[in-house]
């Protein structure tokens, strides 16, 4: 069974990886390794062209092709082609790019970082922080992020103890959880971010970081005093651990008279290490 869905960064590039703990092997998302060696703008064309090319061409690769659940730029679980390493270094055969090589030199690298992770699990947060730093955010944000990351860790973990399953389930409680708080959805909140593709989290501002965590740790406390018999169940302890961060985000914007729920993302400049720094909005109706 797959599990340890990831995002690896490939010459600031991100990759979709899954690692499946029982055949041991990376996953890797062929639309977005289509992405990265050919600069395309529609790398999921390219990708069914190219799969039509291999059929034609008698080539048992595309059979070989599997699918996994992935996150989209939703942040809902979608049915993915992917490959492993060994049928990559195949299909990138097929696909010309001076990124040819040094993509099969990272493919490795990543394969050998998951050995090591395996024998020392902290090694994996200095990694993730790493790719921060390469992305150019701050250490204050990217402590931020990395606990954040823990957090909800702790949150899916306590779902799945409960039966619950990645996909529909968990993405109708977080749009719950964000809708509660922030009063958007997770789509409303990237739609006012200016987002498409990019992760929501990694556009967040510490305030924001810190008082969705807020929302996501009593959720999973809540769940953990009230041991949840059903979806119904989950769906109120995500309104109520949710509510917890909404009261503490009115609290704050009315002492200090600024909004928490903002639409600054990372391209403003949020989280970043430059000291160009940016303005908050005042709170409006739509804030609220």
């Amino acid at each position: 069974m797959a599990d340890n869905t990831q995002v690896k960064l490939f010459q600031d590039k991100k990759v979709r990886t899954v690692w499946d703990g029982e055949t041991e092997k990376w996953y890797f998302s062929i639309v977005d390794v289509i992405a990265v060696l050919t600069d395309s703008e529609r790398p999921r064309k390219y990708w069914n062209d190219l799969k039509k090319k291999l059929i034609a061409e008698g080539s048992q690769l595309s059979e070989k092709i599997g699918q996994l659940k992935m996150p989209g730029s939703d942040g809902k679980m979608y049915k993915t082609d992917v490959a492993d390493t060994e049928q990559l270094f195949r299909l990138i055969q097929s696909v010309p790019s001076p990124k040819a090589e040094p993509f099969k030199v990272w493919m490795a690298e990543v394969a050998k970082d998951r050995v090591e992770e395996i024998q020392d699990p902290e090694l994996t947060i200095d990694r993730a922080m790493q790719e921060y730093k390469a992305l150019g955010y701050s250490d204050n944000w990217i402590n931020q992020r990395l606990k954040s990351i823990e957090i909800r860790k702790d949150l899916t973990d306590e779902w799945k103890k409960h039966g619950l399953k990645e996909g529909v389930q968990f993405a109708t409680l977080t749009d719950i959880i964000y809708k509660t708080w922030t009063g958007k959805t997770a789509k409303e909140y990237k739609e006012f971010k200016g987002l498409k593709k990019e992760n929501l989290r990694d556009n967040m501002t510490n305030k924001e970081l810190v008082l969705n965590m807020l929302a996501e740790l009593s959720t999973k406390e809540i769940s953990e005093a009230g041991n949840p018999k059903n979806f119904s169940d989950h769906i109120q302890n995500a309104v109520d651990g949710a509510t917890i961060a909404k009261n503490a985000r009115r609290e704050l914007e009315q002492k200090t008279g600024k909004a928490v729920v903002t639409p600054l993302n990372a391209k403003d400049g949020i989280g970043l290490s430059s000291d160009t720094k940016a303005s908050v909005l005042p709170i409006n109706e739509e804030n609220k």
